[in-house]
């Protein structure tokens, strides 16, 4: 049965609500979802008694991170590069701050930086190349042995040749940073290197595209090739900076290591990267020319192509001469046109047609900077013609071209206009002045008189302290004088325009030594050598010897001079080095003529107690060997002689130079020295009697002044050198000397002991001895100038006046008794001396006077009550022991002695 329908008016149960709209009062925060989740986490913290990582870095060397040096280097390899920079700067500051770690683990960290030279990341690369530059190498210095460096070319290399630009001329900068510290490492790979630079400058669009990148690369091409050898002649521009090596008039030339080199691949890749360097020179000449200024990319590029450009000029030209025997380089075969040929190089037309495009034509336009690089681009063609104009054939129109030019910038017309301009002209004119001698030589009469003249102003214009004076002396020097390797002269001093040039520079030369004073003595050197090898050369009643006699009234200015006031004022030569005295002083010997105003300033030298004692030695052997070969007056050298004995200043001081605690040692050592030396040369001089009378008058006018009592002894060891017996000396000169040695022995008395009648003490012998021998000789030789002595020496202690003082500059003041003492001590030691002893036997009237004079005074002394008794005593001691001397005299009679008992 089928099922009913429901009703439809039975009610439907109801539904519920879907969403309930809920009543909220404004201000009550909502409550949170039902559905909502927890995220709240709660936790207990974990102590552990240690921590495993910090214990196994106790003792290590760790960077600011805490990283130690294995860690760091893994991190090199990271896959970041971030992490990769920061790893390297890491490196840096623990090897800075522990430099123990470098020296033990340095193949470690060589092997693992040298990864990242081929880093892609930029600033990796760069900060390795200051880790390289600033710790690693400077660091290891030269404790590098080859296979480190092996280590790192490979890695070099592989750079060289990556196909990413950046990172190939980077390589060519890690390159130049190893050379900078290793330069031997060019030679081992210089084919290979020279190779890829050869590469990378055919490709032309890198460079010209970005030229900061080429910069780079070319500036280590520079300092591979400034390696090469070469014997030019160039100036050193370094001259006094250092002291000991600087200062040369030549630079010296780099060893090169013949175990890693051969000079055979080098020249053949030089002959094939040559004439691209031109190219590439030339592939910036149209990108310079029409634009308003010269980007400094552009000038550094253009600058360093004509650097490398110049070396490998000046190796071709002058280096593989030298060094082709050695390492086995075949020597050059010339052409029909005498052209040297190396290789594929024959006459090489693309430097011919390089040379035409100077000069650089400088827009009007152009700023002061940008005239200055072009002056700058314009002096390094220049040099390069310079090189090259004997290899190549040049135009006359491009000759004149580099010859006004040259003209210009000697003269001035030329000028840098920056700041630092004055010192540019002086770098770039330095490089240039070399080649003037050889330049002058080639060129026709009317160029050679402009570059002359052109040089010459310049050289008079130039200050002394400027480092141009050692580039014109070096081309002053070849201009002069015979070339020291050929012996060829370079200039015709018949010429009387050359001569007058000539003339002009030697006149100059002393000038620029006495206005440069001791404050540059490496130049002053180089102008001493310079006047030495004149006066060595110079040809014989030529015109260059008569200028380098005149020289010599300029140059006593240079030893001293004095003034008006009668004080003297020292010249350069007394603070200059040794080695500069030296050559002063060797100069001297050449003046066909010494003058004597030139002896004179040499003698107030000679006499300053600043000069070293072996350069005054040195000064009276050059003046004595000036002599022998009649550059210098007898007269005037003997005048010199006696002058330096009779002034010579000695020091007051002890006379016994062993006793403790002196104060001051006496240089009577080096005045024994310097009269020994004198005695010799007057000895050597020939005639003796001629000689002995001419020092006789001039001692005797030295002798009225009152010299101290050791010049007086050296002039009167200097007069018994020469004398002879009987003596040689006048009527006049004997009385005239026996008044000075009369007061001179009683000086000399001071050195006698005073008790006892035998001196034991060895120094006081020798003192005896120095200061009373040349007397006995004297003595021995003229009676009548020992009874005069001993007449005087008897009226010295028969004067009323209570003291006297010595007429010479001593320090003795001898009253009375003194002067008795003094007197009887001097008698006793000529009576131990046995030929004196003789002479004195006649003398016993002048013995009998003292003896009367002493008894007269004891007696005067006993009734004046002013005398004290030790003043007595020592008369009378002196007394007794004169009389006793004078009884053992075999030359008295009975009634003689007689009288002397009286005395009692």
């Amino acid at each position: 049965m089928a099922r009913s329908k429901p009703s439809s008016s039975k009610k439907q149960p109801k539904r519920g609500v879907d969403f309930k709209k809920i009543k909220r009062k404004i201000g009550r925060k909502l409550p949170p979802p039902k559905n909502a989740t927890n995220t709240e986490i709660k936790s207990k913290a974990i102590i552990l008694p240690e921590q495993s990582v910090a214990s196994e870095r106790a003792g290590l060397a760790v960077s600011k991170k805490g990283l130690t040096l294995k860690e760091l280097l893994q991190q090199t390899s990271h896959h970041n590069a971030k992490v990769r920079r920061d790893a390297l700067t890491g490196i840096r500051d623990l090897v800075l701050k522990y430099p123990a770690e470098l020296t033990l683990h340095k193949l470690a960290i060589i092997e693992k930086l040298r990864e990242r030279i081929s880093d892609e990341d930029k600033v990796v690369r760069e900060t390795l190349y200051q880790l390289l530059k600033l710790v690693i190498f400077p660091a290891l210095k030269k404790d590098v042995p080859g296979s480190l460096i092996s280590l790192m070319m490979a890695y070099i290399f592989n750079g060289m040749t990556h196909l990413a630009t950046d990172i190939r001329l980077m390589a060519f900068k890690f390159f130049d940073l190893v050379v900078q510290h290793y330069p031997s490492s060019f030679f081992m790979y210089a084919e290979k290197v020279l190779q890829n630079y050869e590469d990378i400058l055919r490709k032309n669009h890198i460079y010209l595209q970005d030229r900061s990148k080429l910069k780079n690369a070319l500036v280590g091409l520079v300092r591979c090739l400034s390696l090469l050898p070469c014997n030019r002649r160039t100036v050193d521009p370094s001259y006094g900076k250092n002291t000991e090596t600087q200062g040369s008039l030549h630079a010296y030339e780099l060893e090169v290591p013949k175990e890693h080199t051969d000079f055979s691949s080098i020249i053949k890749r030089l002959e094939d990267i040559l004439p691209i360097l031109v190219n590439c020179f030339q592939d910036f000449i149209p990108l310079v020319h029409p634009m308003s200024s010269l980007d400094a990319q552009s000038f550094d590029c253009m600058l360093y192509l004509l650097r490398s450009i110049d070396l490998s000029v000046k190796f071709f030209l002058y280096g593989i001469d030298k060094h082709q025997t050695d390492f086995g380089v075949t020597k050059p075969t010339y052409n029909e046109k005498d052209m040297p040929v190396w290789g594929e190089i024959a006459t090489p037309v693309f430097l011919r047609k390089f040379l035409e495009v100077f000069p650089l034509n400088q827009l009007h336009n152009t700023s002061g900077k940008d005239e200055d690089k072009f002056f700058i681009l314009n002096i390094e063609i220049t040099e390069i013609f310079l090189h090259s104009n004997e290899w190549i054939f040049t135009s006359a129109i491009l000759m004149e071209r580099f010859l006004e030019f040259i003209e210009n910038l000697l003269s001035g017309k030329i000028r840098f206009n920056s700041r630092s301009g004055k010192a540019l002209q002086e770098k770039h004119l330095t490089s240039l002045l070399p080649f003037i001698p050889r330049l002058v030589s080639l060129v026709a009469n009317t160029w050679k008189s402009r570059l002359l003249q052109a040089f010459t102003m310049a050289f008079k214009d130039c200050k002394p302290e400027s480092t141009l004076n050692l580039a014109f002396l070096s081309a002053i020097e070849e201009m002069l004088l015979p070339s020291k390797r050929q012996g060829i002269l370079l200039l015709d001093a018949s010429e009387p325009e050359i001569l007058d040039h000539q003339i002009t520079w030697i006149r100059e030369l002393p000038v620029l030594l006495v206005r440069l004073g001791d404050t540059l003595s490496s130049l002053s050197k180089v102008i001493l050598h310079l006047l030495l090898r004149l006066g060595q050369y110079a040809p014989m009643n030529s015109s260059l010897a008569w200028e380098y006699d005149i020289m010599q009234h300029t140059l006593g200015e240079f030893y001293s001079m004095c003034l008006d006031d009668g004080s003297i004022l020292y010249g350069p030569f007394m603070k200059l080095p040794k080695d500069c005295q030296e050559l002063s002083v060797c100069c001297l010997y050449y003046f066909s003529s010494l003058d004597s105003l030139l002896l004179r300033s040499l003698v107030y030298c000679c006499l300053c107690d600043n000069l070293e004692p072996s350069v005054l030695f040195r000064i009276i052997d050059v003046l004595h060997s000036a002599y022998k070969i009649g550059h210098l007056q007898l007269v005037d050298l003997i005048s010199f002689f006696v002058t330096l004995v009779a002034r010579w200043k000695v020091l007051p001081g002890r006379l016994y130079t062993h006793v403790e605690n002196a104060k001051k040692i006496s240089n009577r050592e080096t005045f024994k020295a310097i009269t020994g030396a004198v005695c010799s040369c007057l000895r050597q001089m020939g005639d003796d009697a001629l000689i002995f009378q001419i020092v006789q008058r001039v001692i005797l006018d030295e002798i009225p002044l009152n010299p101290p009592i050791d010049n007086l002894c050296g002039m009167l060891r200097l007069l018994v050198i020469l004398d002879s017996r009987p003596t040689k000396l006048s009527e006049q000169s004997i009385i005239i000397l026996s008044n000075s040695i009369s007061e001179y022995l009683i000086d000399a008395a001071s050195y006698i002991p005073e008790n006892g009648d035998e001196v034991t003490d060895s120094n006081q012998i020798s003192i005896c001895q120095y200061y009373l021998v040349p007397c006995f000789f004297l003595f021995d030789r003229s009676d009548k100038l020992l009874n005069l002595v001993l007449d005087l020496m008897g009226s010295s202690i028969g004067e009323d006046n209570s003291s006297l003082a010595c007429n010479h500059d001593t320090q003795h003041t001898l009253d009375l008794s003194s002067r008795i003492v003094a007197v009887v001590s001097i008698l006793l030691y000529m009576h131990q001396d046995i030929k004196i002893r003789r002479r004195l036997s006649s003398c016993k009237g002048e013995i009998t006077r003292i003896l009367q004079k002493m008894r007269l005074q004891l007696m005067q002394s006993s009734n004046e009550m002013g005398n004290t008794l030790e003043e007595r005593h020592k008369i009378q001691f002196s007394f007794d022991r004169l009389k006793i001397a004078a009884g053992q005299l075999n030359c008295w009679d009975a009634d003689e002695l007689k009288i002397i008992s009286l005395f009692e």
